[in-house]
């Protein structure tokens, strides 16, 4: 692990300001826009165009870095997520808010691609599970920390998207000053939507139904602590909260889902998590709200993670990483689902509103789990479940350690399909 940090610390460094920044700009968003008097229903739409754009970035972005290389690459989308950033501070309507949302969806995943390449080229086979580790942990430190930074004193609302666009600009210096040259990439190959659905629904549903979660969680969060009566910062403060209870549930419940069934796992995660939406909603958790926040992310988040693993059980070594650009193409299509569903019913009928919002995909979740329990058995030989972020934070690589996969037959027959 030392041995890790100590050969890539300025690509981690230059990842954790990208992550400081998306977290800081997405939950800015949601705060400042709700003080300059845009609707719930707004905001959703304005969020919404950053999913969009991941969904555009994520196939375009790695053939861009495999045609003009990693540096390049990096520094262009750099730049435009700094101007994004910037564009927010001097213009104060949705549309404009929107197209930079746009923006930063698609040059955020090209980041990302290229940190992530880059990290996956320098390490060794045995070392790329501890380094993916490192990167998750950094990840989720970013973001909320990043979401953290709304406390901040800011009256007029220009320190914190200058700082936003400054940690964009800095993040160049860590990777551009790397002590070795750009690794060779190429895009790799995707694995056909329908075909990985046929594969593993489980994965493939439970993927789309977690970004969602994953979106009206951290895009709804901000203006459920408004709606309750919260200040920013005590706000903002949900989000924080969250992403760590996500982060810090990861590991035990991989490790449960290594023991038994995923699919019944994934369905007494969404069950969990489902039920403390619904008390929410009512009113009747018995607890402060944060630890209801608490508790429902560290139930919902670690989700997507046990839907990678299970797709991965049912398929071959060469397939894993073509349909990790699959899933995360479903996850993105969630999320855009999650930043329209989750504020859009918060505005309708309330916090409630949301929070049942988030019971109804947890539901559903839990019903794509077990439908699938009682139609077919669970794959005798599985590999290991790997933290993997569904946050507010979209990536469109992924790093792969070299974890035995058994080449299922499944994959091929469609037999014993999760």
């Amino acid at each position: 692990m030392t041995k890790a940090l100590q050969d890539n610390w300025t690509l981690f460094l230059g990842i954790l300001l990208l992550m400081v920044s998306n977290g800081l700009l997405g939950t800015l968003l949601t705060i400042r826009g709700q003080a300059l008097g845009f609707t719930e229903v707004t905001i959703g739409l304005m969020q919404a165009g950053y999913p969009m754009g991941a969904l555009i970035g994520s196939v375009i972005a790695p053939k861009l870095v495999e045609k003009v290389g990693h540096i390049r690459a990096f520094g262009a989308l750099a730049s435009l997520c700094s101007v994004a950033a910037i564009v927010h501070l001097v213009t104060r309507d949705p549309t404009s808010w929107w197209l930079m949302r746009l923006l930063a969806g698609f040059c955020y995943p090209g980041l990302y691609v290229v940190a992530e390449s880059w990290l996956n080229a320098k390490s060794e086979n045995d070392m790329r599970a501890r380094i993916l580790s490192i990167y998750f942990v950094v990840g989720a430190l970013g973001s909320a920390s990043g979401s953290a930074l709304i406390g901040l004193d800011d009256p007029d609302g220009v320190l914190l998207f200058a700082v936003t666009s400054i940690l964009i600009s800095v993040s160049l210096v860590p990777m551009l000053l790397a002590n070795s040259g750009a690794p060779d990439y190429r895009a790799p190959d995707r694995l056909a939507f329908v075909q990985l659905l046929r594969i593993s629904p489980t994965a493939m549903l439970g993927a789309m139904l977690s970004g969602a979660l994953a979106a009206g969680l951290f895009v709804g969060l901000p203006l459920y602590g408004l709606a309750l009566g919260m200040g920013p910062g005590q706000a903002a403060s949900l989000v924080v909260v969250s992403t760590f209870a996500g982060a810090a549930f990861q590991f035990p419940v991989g490790w449960w889902s290594d023991q038994t069934d995923r699919r019944l796992v994934i369905a007494c995660l969404s069950a969990g998590g489902g039920l403390v939406a619904v008390l929410l909603a009512l009113g009747l958790w018995p607890l402060p709200v944060h630890a209801g926040v608490i508790l429902m992310s560290g139930l919902l988040l670690p989700v997507y993670s046990i839907c990678v693993a299970q797709a991965n059980d049912h398929l071959t070594a060469a397939q894993i990483v073509p349909a990790s650009g699959t899933l995360v193409l479903a996850l993105n299509i969630g999320i855009l689902v999650g930043a329209l569903g989750g504020p859009s019913l918060l505005g309708l009928a309330g916090p409630g509103g949301m929070m049942l919002f988030l019971a109804a995909l947890a539901g559903l979740t839990v019903l794509v789990a077990l439908l699938r329990v009682a139609q077919v058995d669970a794959p005798e030989e599985t590999g290991a479940a790997l933290a993997l972020a569904a946050q507010g934070v979209q990536s469109a690589g992924r790093l792969h350690p070299d974890v035995p996969v058994q080449p299922d037959k499944s994959a091929k027959s469609g037999k014993n399909a999760g």
